[in-house]
């Protein structure tokens, strides 16, 4: 089988996996008539696909270049491993995010998340329950719901200009912002095509001052949006990587994007985020201290592990749910309601997995531009991340 014809059949395979699960196809802006064709199938059997999966695997052209092989090797195990989960076969939670993400996890440690809230001890100062000091902090940090579209605008427009100056878009990009609810995360980028992209914010999370310029990087500059517009430019339009056109919850491009965009207000901007934002909130008549935000995000960070802590609890311990409940309260310091919503992300049969690429994503990204030779630059190493196809096992064999 030539090398066209595989990738127009691992295209055909992640489409029809939209078919058993719907959200399955995060993005496809490939040829529509490929949708169509799988849209007029018979219903797919996940076991079935899982053995198209790995028929593909083992058919991949000597001849395909072998950054593009590797890349489509470790997204059919990841489509393998669905199809059978899908199909009822009981794979171990642990075994289940490797096969997914290229990576393989643990439990967090639980003395790195008490010096974490020492730092948030001293961080906020006063007096009284920890938690409760914690939440006080994050209820004065929301932004008025009817300021909240204001505020994306300017954060948007701002990091839009930055990351333009280092970074080529075309002309035509746009993103359109939604302000959404009922939804189990916290922003989301929907990317369209044609350098296009609409990007929800939910406003049931009443978002906070000092989250919301990372939320717009993630989502828009220089997260998802601008590396789906390189990609589209680079990898489909001027080379030809039609794969690049399909984007597949629970495969390892996801692990790589949410690391990419949880880095991305470090790339774009760097550890001056908070006077920055302070400016940026100034000028819409928004009072913000960016030096103890600062402070509090850095300490907050080192708790990332508490939800894939959690989600190994829930999944592959099998306890009780309000054990995780309790566990997410008291490491993460928020509410009932806070932990139950994380629960939601944690507990969604398509979703549960999800969490390890933000949390395994970030370590392994962060450690990798970290690593970049004296020559490099920050912009040009995390401009590779934005480029090329890179897997979670490339950055660790670098």
């Amino acid at each position: 089988m030539d090398a066209s014809t595989v990738i127009r059949e691992y295209l055909m395979l992640g489409l029809r996996f939209d078919r058993v699960e719907e959200g399955y196809v995060d993005s496809f802006t490939g040829d529509p008539a490929l949708r169509r064709a799988v849209d007029n199938e018979p219903p797919p059997d996940p076991a079935d696909l899982a053995r198209q999966a790995d028929r593909l695997a083992a058919e991949l052209p000597a001849g395909l270049e072998p950054a593009r092989a590797d890349y489509l090797r470790t997204h059919l195990r990841a489509l393998a491993c669905a199809g059978r989960k899908f199909a009822g076969e009981d794979v171990g939670f642990v075994d289940e995010v490797e096969a997914y993400f290229d990576v393989r996890i643990g439990r967090g440690d639980p003395e790195q998340y008490r010096q974490a809230h020492a730092k948030l001890d001293d961080a906020l100062g006063g007096s009284g329950p920890l938690a409760e000091r914690v939440q006080a902090y994050r209820a004065g940090e929301e932004i008025p719901p009817e300021r909240l579209e204001e505020c994306i605008h300017a954060f948007s427009s701002a990091l839009r200009d930055r990351v333009r100056a280092d970074y080529a878009l075309p002309d035509t990009e746009t993103i359109n912002y939604e302000v959404v609810t009922d939804k189990p995360w916290s922003g989301f980028n929907y990317y369209l095509g044609d350098y296009t992209s609409t990007v929800a914010v939910n406003a049931d999370l009443r978002q906070q001052m000092s989250n919301l310029p990372r939320l717009v990087a993630h989502e828009s500059y220089p997260g998802h949006h601008t590396e789906h517009c390189r990609k589209e430019a680079g990898l489909v339009a001027a080379k030809g990587q039609i794969e690049q056109t399909i984007f597949l919850v629970n495969t390892p491009q996801c692990l790589m994007a949410e690391g990419l965009a949880d880095l991305a207000l470090h790339a774009a901007i760097g550890s001056g985020w908070g006077a920055w934002a302070t400016e940026i909130y100034a000028d819409l008549g928004l009072r913000f201290d960016g030096e103890r935000a600062q402070v509090v995000s850095e300490a907050t960070a080192a708790l990332a592990d508490v939800r894939q802590d959690a989600a190994l609890m829930l999944h592959d311990e099998h306890r009780d749910v309000d054990d995780v409940v309790d566990f997410l309260k008291r490491w993460l310091l928020v509410n009932d309601e806070r932990a139950r919503q994380m629960l939601r992300f944690l507990s969604s049969p398509l979703w549960r997995a999800y969490t390890s690429t933000y949390v395994e994503g970030y370590r392994l990204l962060r450690a990798w531009l970290d690593a970049r030779p004296d020559d490099v630059s920050l912009t040009d190493r995390f401009g590779r991340l934005l480029d090329e196809p890179l897997i979670p096992s490339a950055l660790r064999a670098a």
